[in-house]
């Protein structure tokens, strides 16, 4: 029999809500993940991917990883882990140091086996790079065999992985596929194989209300996949239905019912009451002992003046205002899913930078290009305001991010070249492009 723990998505760096104490928070349920493997004795830690939350970890966020690790070592607890999405890098990857110190793992085609089981990898791939897939693995001669990999796989809700023709292509028969970058701990059976999700071990998003924790995997006569939680900050989550009448001192009523003693705060707001100042009941939060607090107001609050409404259709007026901008293709794809896809609001940014950089990964020149305006379509256009200098015009500023409810953070600003260059500036735009944040995935069943 092996019994390896499953964990994966520990997003160590993340400096949750901008305080460095969520960024220890994540480090230290990483520590707590190990000590479990140390005090059970199991044979494996495998790590389903995203170790890191961002590919350019900071120092102590790496010296903290490796004294962990060092722990493992200590113990004899191998740690195998595979590349996630956050941390990939165009280069080497983090991973490739651990394992040159000796201190880890990093799975691949080649089967690593531990007891009596064949432990494979496969890291975070684009969507428009897994038509190339061939999931060509080497045999073994274990007894078991498993997948580590890092992706949304079917059959869960939002997937956009072909479970089933992973299984039918792959050289090798697997037991179990281990996953990570779903937050959301599940398991299901595709072809009397066993797909399951660990979850990850911090709240990366207030939408993940459940408790974190990890997977105890076995393999004997069967594959038995069992749940463990663990203990993390304390998140208070707080549904306030405003009746007539009702205002900010009965949000503060049903925070106060709550210990906030060092705990994150979130608050959401409806019904028919009075509006409600998101800061005034942060700060009153933070009075009562509350790490922070983020309060979000629902309810849609209209102008009590006159508003001059146009009943014509309202899509056909922004689809003629985008055909006047002569946008690239490219655009064209992010504004169909700003607008017209089915993504839920708060995966929008994600979707967006994962479409940026599949069209990054395929090259294709064209795709930014502006669309060349018919005489029609040039003459409607608006005219550009001119500069005081036509030779210099400023762009305007960029807007400062803030912080929701559901922390959904923006993703990291391409590095600016200094000499002008395409192909480096084209570098880095795909190097943020990469570092796409799947954290805020939608609630998508409980555990079994």
């Amino acid at each position: 029999m092996t019994r390896v723990i499953h964990t994966g998505d520990t997003h160590l760096g993340y400096r949750q809500y901008h305080r460095p104490e969520r960024r220890e928070d994540f480090l230290d349920a990483f520590r707590r993940v190990a000590e479990d493997a140390v005090e059970d004795d199991v044979d494996a830690l495998v790590h389903a991917g995203d170790l890191f939350h961002d590919r350019r970890p900071d120092l102590p966020d790496i010296l903290g990883t490796l004294s962990v690790l060092r722990d493992l070592d200590a113990a004899g607890v191998p740690f195998l882990a595979i590349v996630g999405n956050h941390e990939t890098k165009r280069d080497a990857q983090w991973l490739d140091l651990f394992e040159s110190l000796g201190l880890a793992t990093r799975l691949g085609d080649e089967p690593v086996t531990v007891g009596d089981t064949a432990f494979y990898g496969l890291d975070f791939v684009p969507r428009s790079q897994r038509d190339d897939l061939d999931y060509d693995f080497e045999s073994h001669d274990a007894a078991h065999s498993a997948l580590v990999a890092h992706g949304l796989f079917e059959p869960f809700e939002y997937a956009d992985w072909d479970t089933e023709r992973l299984l039918q292509e792959s050289t090798v028969d697997f037991d179990a596929v281990l996953l990570g970058d779903n937050h959301k701990p599940q398991k299901a059976q595709v072809e009397d194989t066993w797909i399951t999700y660990c979850g990850s071990t911090e709240r990366a998003s207030a939408d993940e209300r459940e408790d974190r924790g990890y997977n105890i995997v076995e393999f004997d006569e069967q594959v038995s996949i069992r749940r463990r939680g663990l203990p993390t900050r304390e998140f208070v989550f707080v549904e306030v239905e405003l009746g007539e009448g009702e205002g900010v001192e009965r949000v503060r009523e049903r925070v106060g019912q709550h210990d906030l003693d060092d705990a994150v705060v979130v608050v959401h707001v409806e019904g028919e009451g009075e509006p409600v100042a998101p800061a005034s009941i942060e700060e009153y939060a933070d009075e009562e002992g509350a790490l922070v607090a983020r309060v979000t107001d629902h309810r849609e609050v209209t102008d009590s003046g006159e508003i001059d409404v146009n009943f014509a259709d309202p899509d056909d007026a922004v689809a003629e205002r985008i055909r006047e901008m002569g946008l690239s293709q490219a655009a064209h794809d992010i504004d169909e899913t700003v607008r017209a896809s089915k993504t839920a609001d708060s995966n929008v940014t994600d979707e967006v930078e994962r479409r940026v950089r599949e069209i990054l990964d395929e090259g294709d020149a064209d795709a930014f290009r502006p669309a060349e305006l018919d005489s029609a379509d040039a003459e409607s256009a608006e005219e550009p305001t001119p500069a005081d200098d036509a030779t210099d015009s400023t762009p305007a500023e960029e807007p400062t991010p803030t912080d929701d409810a559901t922390d959904s953070t923006p993703a990291e600003e391409p590095t600016k070249t200094d000499g002008g260059d395409a192909g480096e500036e084209q570098s880095a735009a795909a190097d943020a492009a990469s570092d796409t944040d799947v954290n805020d995935q939608p609630s998508l069943g409980d555990f079994e």
